[in-house]
């Protein structure tokens, strides 16, 4: 009997949202979904490297639905660029009551983790080649975005400083 390998440029998470996951307007905090977005994405990361990783940026979170108490949460967390050290992962995060046959998209952002190895030093990764049309997309996506990021860290520059 054969196994066939699943790809580790992308993992899937799911589970039930629980009531320590709520805020005080009944919906699961949005504090709670980034510690997910961040789980999933390192998992995701250390498939990839098989090594530790560190969280080194999260970029564009944008909150579309909310996710309630009871729901079905899907993760989804995948690859779409490496540099030397970096992973870039895509994270969406989807939701559905039970019984329901649709997921709703209710997040989405982008994380980005470096690779470190015994000594807590940046570690080279694979490279991320893309082999379909939606990979080539979501390659694009990525290195536009670092394009704007360093647009950004150069406006914050002044802010982040220890000099203020």
């Amino acid at each position: 009997m054969t196994h066939k390998q699943e790809p580790k440029n992308h993992i899937e998470l799911q589970f039930l949202s629980e009531p320590s996951d709520i805020n005080y307007g009944g919906k699961v905090h949005g504090g709670m979904v980034m510690k997910w977005i961040d789980q999933a994405g390192y998992a995701c990361a250390i498939q990839w490297s098989e090594s530790y990783c560190v969280t080194v940026y999260v970029g564009g979170i944008r909150f579309f639905n909310p996710i309630h108490i009871g729901h079905l949460v899907k993760l989804q967390a995948r690859m779409i660029y490496t540099g030397t050290s970096s992973m870039h992962i895509a994270v969406d995060v989807y939701s559905k009551a039970l019984g329901k046959d649709k997921f709703v998209k209710n997040t989405h952002c982008i994380i980005v983790f470096v690779a470190m190895d015994e000594n807590n030093k940046p570690k080279q990764v694979p490279a991320f080649v893309p082999r379909s049309e939606r990979e080539l997309a979501m390659r694009d996506y990525a290195v536009r975005l670092m394009e704007l990021r360093k647009q950004i860290d150069e406006e914050m520059k002044p802010y982040i400083s220890d000099h203020i």
